[in-house]
């Protein structure tokens, strides 16, 4: 089983990337599939999470419309469309299930994790 995001890079401010998580080894339309964020030196940070209904739970008010999750069972494939950046989005965002324990949105201390894709927002 992996998850593994994408899609990062540098941009400018007000600027939008589209971030992807490929979700191999398991039925992604069972599993709520969170985005955490994370600067040097801090600790990750949830920011939303899309539920298997197609619902979203935002952790981080800054980033209510601006950042909007979606998905592609099919594909197996959850997208994180993030606009209107700002240099404070910077950092490396991680996707996560709560797999094996769980399938609802994973928690910061558990659960399964790709590896991250850095996003840096600089002029």
């Amino acid at each position: 089983v992996q998850l593994q995001a994408s899609g990062g890079g540098l941009v400018e401010p007000d600027g939008s990337l589209r971030l992807s998580c490929a979700v191999s080894g398991l039925a992604l339309d069972d599993y709520d599939i969170g985005w955490f964020h994370q600067v040097p030196g801090k600790e990750r940070e949830g920011i939303l999470c899309g539920t298997k209904d197609n619902g979203t739970t935002y952790y981080r008010d800054s980033v209510k419309g601006r950042f909007t999750i979606s998905r592609d069972n099919a594909k197996k494939t959850v997208y994180l469309q993030v606009n209107n950046l700002k240099p404070e989005d910077t950092g490396k965002y991680f996707c996560a299930a709560d797999w094996p324990l769980g399938t609802d949105c994973p928690r910061v201390n558990r659960g399964l994790w790709g590896p991250g894709t850095q996003v840096t927002v600089s002029s």
